[in-house]
């Protein structure tokens, strides 16, 4: 797919450099294959996803085993009061215990006895361990569950602003499509204008014709002139639109080529069995949106966080056990019994717990909005996804309507046409009759644009767009 995808954008850009007298057709799943694969801001999203997998690395990080080296020397009048060295490893583990090893060596003339060790230093190895608070979770493990909750947050975020910038490129394409289609209807105009005026000029000299049916007809081409210009330069605006969503792989923009054209109007088909089948999906379509995630996503976060300020009402009371061993044994573990440990009991707690009791409602509070937040996106999604599709069916069904329309207008100037040939009509009723066909394919081009933007919304609404290209 992304090879397709580079041979299409290449082939584009390719249109700038070289000379084709032959016109390229640029459809709305290309274009929007070229935007979700060039574009900056899609670019920007994607390094949103790499800062969250930054965190969650970061976060692992107060995981890491840490090696440790403390020496305290005092040295006065000569005289050497104390040298303390105390050198090792801690490991913390993910259950909140944290395993320690190391070496102890302490001498000195005014040693505080405490510090005292064998001549040839100490080894110790044992555990710290939290018995109440932090025993089911702890700080380093609430920051890392969040941060892989941010990570998963920035993926759902990253498919929200993609799923945006989409739709903005894909009516930017359906405006251009409806300003291109215009402007090939007024330049036909223009060509029949044309031929009609030189046809009743040479009538006019041979006699056949009222001199007066010349300026007639001249004022008709003079204005489908004008409107052909207004065309032109409306399809050259929407060209320029259209041009901010495409981009090189270099982060270049460039303007779209000349030669490059949307569909034609009478060609631009929808798949119907695909519209069906979001219908039938449609719940679980919703459930599934990137905004509705990202909601879920912060939610669980705020769950997260308030797991550990409810941990943090318990007492603190840690648990420390140490084995010793001098290191002078042939076997290394022989004197890692009971009899030789250090051990330690901490305890403390607030008397009121106030800050740690507002924390939790703080928490609650925050949880209880996004909550009633994601109820109102959700309402809010549904309705948008079903007005696009009701927009849809009645649009489609006026497309249908309309291009019987437009068939029945051409009809009624191919008589008028006719009956002119034999002198029964004007150049007025003629005129007439074309300006009614000209601007009945006008409003069914926008009603195509009109029709293939419902299903666009549709696909937006439900949140589509980020992770398949709609063949329409």
């Amino acid at each position: 797919m992304k090879k397709s995808i580079l041979i299409i954008f290449l082939f584009i850009v390719s249109n700038l450099f070289a000379q084709n007298d032959s016109i390229k057709i640029l459809t709305l799943p290309q274009f929007l294959s070229i935007v979700k694969t060039y574009h900056p801001i899609v670019k920007q999203a994607f390094i949103q996803t790499q800062k969250g997998d930054a965190m969650v690395l970061n976060a692992r990080g107060n995981f890491d085993p840490k090696l440790y080296t403390n020496i305290n020397h005092k040295y006065f009048d000569e005289k050497s009061y104390f040298n303390l060295f105390d050198a090792g490893v801690k490991i913390p583990t993910w259950f909140g215990i944290e395993a320690k090893s190391g070496y102890e060596r302490n001498q000195g003339m005014y040693l505080n006895p405490e510090n005292n060790t064998p001549y040839s230093g100490l080894w110790y190895a044992g555990i710290s361990l939290p018995l109440i608070q932090g025993l089911i979770t702890d700080e380093r493990r609430t920051v890392l569950r969040q941060a892989k909750t941010y990570r998963s947050l920035t993926y759902a975020e990253k498919d929200v602003f993609i799923n945006e910038l989409l739709f903005n490129a894909g009516k930017a394409y359906w405006d251009w499509f409806i300003a291109y289609n215009n402007q090939l209807i007024y330049e036909n105009a223009v060509t029949v204008a044309q031929e009609r005026f030189q046809g009743i000029k040479q009538a006019a000299f041979l006699g056949d014709r009222p001199f007066i049916d010349t300026l007639e007809a001249a004022i008709q081409l003079q204005e489908r002139m004008i409107n052909s210009q207004q065309a032109k330069l409306e399809y050259q605006n929407k060209k320029l639109i259209l041009s901010t969503y495409l981009w090189y792989k270099n982060d270049i923009p460039f303007e779209l080529p000349e030669l490059v054209t949307p569909v034609l109007y009478y060609e631009a088909k929808i798949n119907q069995q695909f519209f069906v089948e979001t219908q039938l999906a449609f719940d679980s379509l919703i459930n599934a949106h990137p905004i509705i995630k990202s909601y879920q996503f912060k939610i669980e976060n705020l769950l997260i966080d308030k797991k550990w300020k409810q941990e943090k009402l318990k007492p603190i009371l840690n648990l420390s056990y140490n084995l010793l061993k001098t290191p002078a044994q042939d076997n290394f573990f022989s004197n890692y019994v009971f009899n030789n440990y250090k051990w330690a009991l901490t305890f403390n707690t607030p008397i009121l717990l106030r800050k740690e009791r507002g924390d939790l409602k703080l928490a609650n509070f925050k949880i209880r909005e996004l909550q009633l937040d994601l109820k109102n996106k959700t309402v809010e999604l549904i309705t948008k996804s079903k007005a696009s599709i009701n927009e849809y069916i009645i649009s489609k069904e006026q497309v249908d309507l309309y291009t019987k329309t437009v068939s029945h207008y051409e009809s009624l100037l191919d008589a008028e046409k006719q009956i002119f040939e034999i002198g029964e009509s004007s150049l007025f009723m003629i005129n007439s009759r074309e300006i009614s066909f000209i601007n009945a394919k006008i409003k069914l081009v926008d009603l195509i644009a009109k029709n293939h933007k419902a299903l666009l919304a549709t696909d937006y609404a439900l949140g589509k767009l980020t992770n398949e290209i709609i063949n329409k």
